[in-house]
């Protein structure tokens, strides 16, 4: 259109952009078909513009504020780092979990990613080793994985599980607590073990379990959801089980030029949280090459078993689905073994069932039924549960070991979910 006051603008526009962005832009003014327009110049900047204060994104056709957490990661990329690197203070080495940096050096040593030496050096400089210190503190990255208790810091940094009859109906939970390692172990122990219930058949005279979901598959898609999730949410991630169907989402956004179809696809390694990523690789667990959904998806498909879908929704939802038809596995299963614990279960019994989530010892079961008797609890409650075939020892070989613990059996479950039903 051509401007008619291209000199005021000249000395005004300057002043206005550098005032309210706090960059300053050449302007001049050129002429195109006989009129006189305003060119204003405006270079990519390395660092984040902000507007009155204010930092805005473009989204389609419309234009967002950011603020909270969006924000914090959008300052973070922009400055090239990440939510996992920022440094939190007041936090010494000393806090950090000895058992979870031992399960980290257990895992690291057979995978053989980090020199022997690093392993066997002192708390400091393993830590440092892993780059997960900076000017002296530890990184958020340090306390998600080390911690006992990241959610001293971080809000939501658990796991959530739920066993449902339907989409309201919820049948039982557990919420998983602790370091990422500690959340990885027990999340997969407690759907093989509790909320999962196997296929049963027979090759041969051989008893054959067959699981909906590999057991590769789904430690990937826990460690997909554990390594990648946006911690800065505050909100945990949720897996739910039903007769039919697996679902683990965990929050967080895809690379901005990314699309489900490309995480289903082969592609490039670009981890949201790369210093919790990198831990997790040192010791074995993932992979540098993104290709987690690919691992899955191989699983699945040698096992004879359903591949999953990928949808996204404020998360990353990845959802198997099986056909069930006629009772569920696990009302067949209490079919099965009622006829054989008629007149065993006793309340005594029921009450130890009710307790066991995972794996437990003699003393902690106890502890969790508020019972300091040893023997009454052993004559009334461990043995008729193991005659029933209710509960099992974790090492049958050495009844005695110091290290025996005892877990539900498909059986025991299969009670157990049957008493939870109203």
């Amino acid at each position: 259109m051509g401007t008619p006051d291209a000199q005021r603008l000249l000395v005004d526009l300057p002043s206005k952009i550098r005032d309210t962005l706090g960059i300053v832009v050449p302007v001049r003014a050129v002429k195109a078909k006989g009129k006189t327009l305003v060119e204003i110049a405006v270079e990519p900047s390395p660092t984040p513009i902000s507007y009155r204060g204010e930092y805005h994104v473009r989204s389609g056709s419309t234009k967002q504020q950011l603020t909270g957490n969006a924000l914090s990661a959008f300052l973070l990329r922009k400055l090239g780092r990440h939510w996992d690197s920022a440094p939190v203070p007041g936090v010494g080495i000393g806090e950090l979990s000895p058992a979870a940096i031992k399960l980290f050096k257990g895992y690291a040593r057979e995978a053989a990613r980090m020199p022997t030496k690093a392993l066997a050096a002192k708390r400091a400089e393993l830590i440092a080793k892993l780059r997960l210190t900076e000017a002296g503190m530890l990184k958020r990255a340090a306390l998600l994985l080390f911690h006992e208790d990241p959610e001293r810091w971080f809000s939501g940094a658990y796991v959530k599980i739920g066993m449902f009859r339907s989409e309201s109906d919820l049948a039982f939970h557990d919420e998983v607590h602790g370091d990422l390692f500690t959340q990885m172990e027990r999340t997969i122990d407690l759907l093989r073990t509790k909320y999962m219930v196997a296929w049963i058949s027979y090759r041969g005279v051989q008893r054959v379990e067959t699981f909906p979901v590999p057991e590769e598959a789904l430690r990937e898609a826990v460690l997909n959801a554990l390594v990648h999730k946006d911690y800065g949410a505050g909100t945990p991630i949720q897996i739910r089980v039903y007769r039919d169907q697996l679902r683990i989402w965990d929050p967080g956004e895809l690379p901005s030029t990314w699309t489900v179809d490309k995480l289903r696809r082969p592609h490039d390694s670009r981890p949201p949280n790369p210093d919790i990523a990198n831990t997790f690789f040192r010791a074995g667990l993932i992979e540098a090459w993104g290709r987690g959904y690919e691992k899955i998806h191989d699983a699945c498909r040698e096992a004879g078993t359903p591949v999953p879908t990928i949808e996204f929704d404020g998360g990353v939802r990845l959802t198997w689905r099986w056909k069930a038809s006629g009772p569920s596995a696990t009302e067949q299963v209490a079919g099965q073994v009622a006829g054989q614990v008629t007149g065993q279960v006793t309340g005594q019994v029921e009450r130890l069932l009710a307790v066991m989530i995972t794996e437990m010892t003699r003393d902690e079961m106890q502890g969790a039924l508020g019972l300091a008797g040893r023997a009454n609890f052993t004559a009334q409650y461990l043995k008729p549960a193991l005659a029933a075939s209710l509960i099992e020892m974790t090492v049958p070989d050495k009844p005695n070991s110091r290290l025996q613990k005892y877990r539900l059996t498909a059986a025991g479950r299969a009670l157990l979910a049957g008493k939870e039903r109203p």
